[in-house]
């Protein structure tokens, strides 16, 4: 039995898959917000009471926010604060006296969706999530690539390309001139990593949010304007072309290194349904070869990947 747990910045989430990864039981528990050790408690105490209505022990993987750091083996980078600079791989272990394995929650989505989710059978498979962030992880031969500095899938944080090789929107006639950005007084898009002009702050759901403001001056959530849209408003139509054409070119540059099967899209911005055809059609430009065979699709298990991914730690 593998036992997930997806720790969440406002629930933490329990799954028990059998050998074929059919699910056996599932529960979860608010996020305690006082503090690193009643997390610790929340976790053991899921994974103690899974094991108990199931009658049997299980590994345990968990999905987390951030990363383990290559050189304190401590959790960065996590917007759940409390595990910032916490050994909580060394400290699940003592206190469920077996091994835990960790990996980031986009890692998780990706794993997930490799081995029996959208991706299932493909050789490479790139998961994307395109939520409040856009993280990523990468999956090759049912095995997810981390990278010797613990960063593998981290497309998220770097620059938005505009272009084809060697021109520039000035030059290029009928091109898109980039936005403007919202966050900085002196037009640049501020990522909370602490860089300008990320890729997550043009794809993500806030991303979205801040194209939608900058094209009407007004402040909407990425489901309104998707509803707009739908309902025949042509500035909600304008900006959503404007953000597939971000995403095609984000997208398309990573596909020029990784060269997928797949590329499977998963987090709120993953249901809007036209991105399945006009992002294929909109990355063709960027790509260096004459035939993209690369699949773009829905993620199938949605948001449970996560927590499936973190029992898919353990393959066996």
């Amino acid at each position: 039995m593998r036992i997930g747990i997806d720790l969440g910045g406002t629930k933490i989430e329990a799954i028990a898959l059998d050998a074929q990864g059919r699910t056996l039981t599932r529960r979860r528990v608010s996020t305690p917000h006082s503090g690193y050790g009643d997390t610790l408690d929340a976790i053991v105490g899921l994974v103690g009471s899974v094991e108990q209505e199931l009658v049997t022990k299980g590994s345990v993987g968990i999905g987390t926010p951030g990363a383990v750091s290559r050189v304190t083996g401590r959790i960065k980078n996590s917007n759940s604060t409390c595990l910032n600079g916490q050994p909580l791989r060394e400290d699940l272990e003592a206190r469920l006296d077996r091994p835990v394995r960790l990996a980031n929650d986009a890692d998780c989505f990706a794993l997930s969706e490799a081995m029996d989710g959208a991706g299932k059978g493909a050789r490479t498979v790139w998961g994307v999530i395109l939520g409040t962030g856009a993280g990523s992880g990468v999956v090759v031969e049912g095995k997810l690539l981390r990278g010797c500095n613990a960063i593998a899938g981290e497309w998220g944080h770097n620059p938005l390309y505009y272009g084809q090789a060697g021109e520039t929107w000035q030059n290029l006639e009928g091109a898109e001139k980039p936005p403007r950005p919202l966050l900085c007084g002196n037009g640049e898009r501020l990522c909370n990593c602490g860089r300008l002009n990320c890729v997550e702050t043009y794809v993500s759901g806030t991303g979205l949010e801040m194209t939608w403001e900058q094209a009407t001056g007004q402040r909407a959530s990425g489901l309104h304007i998707a509803a707009e849209d739908r309902a025949g408003n042509p500035n909600a139509a304008a900006v959503l072309a404007r953000y597939e054409s971000h995403l095609a070119r984000a997208l398309a540059t990573v596909i020029n290194v990784l060269d997928p099967d797949v590329v499977v899209l998963g987090g709120g911005l993953s249901n809007l349904t036209r991105l399945y055809s006009n992002v294929p059609r909109l990355w063709l430009p960027h790509i260096f070869t004459d035939r993209v065979e690369t699949r773009l699709v829905r993620a199938v298990h949605g948001d449970s990947s996560g927590v499936r991914g973190a029992a898919w730690l353990w393959p066996n």
